[in-house]
């Protein structure tokens, strides 16, 4: 009998520590897992790109997304026209051309050319972790859960250059009314994670 009462309270002691570690550690444990794999919600060709902004920061609107190049923690890449008069990105002396540019009110806009190769991919977080603490005094609404949401921006040109873009962002999950479509930030993890010019 002995036996078994400590064997049921190393079990009740090993299931706390695993619901409190799953609670408070469930962010980076995520993104540690999100190393060897996510999975994928969306992939679609890049019909459209509009630049918002003055030149450095701002935001990049791909299709339907709005994706931010504001954060402070990652890679901060330049818009405008390249030498040949094209919508371009650069960072670190390397430059990578959207196409020719096209008219979209006060703002930059490209449509990619036919020969390329311009894809949009969504991918979400395999382990997602629960809120019990979050409250929101302003609105009573808190979400439960929370995971990552990635979107990665994939263009090759048959020239042989080649752009990667990768953000990443929270995405909110409210009791009721399921997953929220929109994404937030927080600070130092989340936002343009990744950026990547090849040759």
């Amino acid at each position: 009998m002995r036996r078994i009462l400590i064997t049921l309270a190393i079990l009740v002691v090993c299931i706390v520590a695993v619901s409190a570690t799953w609670i408070f550690r469930g962010r980076q444990i995520s993104l540690f897992l999100d190393r060897f794999g996510t999975i994928e919600t969306d992939s679609a060709r890049i019909r459209s790109i509009v630049y918002e902004g003055s030149g450095t920061g701002g935001i990049l609107h791909i299709n339907d997304l709005a994706l931010g190049l504001n954060d402070k923690n990652g890679p901060a890449p330049n818009i405008g026209s390249t030498k040949d008069g094209q919508l371009g990105l650069a960072v670190g002396g390397k430059v990578f051309p959207f196409g020719p540019p096209r008219s979209e009110a006060e703002n930059l806009a490209a449509v990619p050319p036919a020969s390329d190769d311009a894809f949009i991919r969504s991918r979400r977080s395999a382990l997602s972790w629960p809120t019990p603490f979050d409250l929101n005094f302003m609105t009573g609404h808190s979400p439960s859960w929370k995971r990552h949401s990635y979107y990665q921006l994939i263009w090759k040109k048959p020239s042989g250059a080649n752009l990667e873009m990768l953000w990443r962002y929270e995405q909110y999950f409210y009791p009721g009314n399921g997953w929220a479509s929109g994404f937030m930030t927080h600070e130092g993890s989340t936002g343009l994670i990744r950026l990547n010019i090849q040759p």
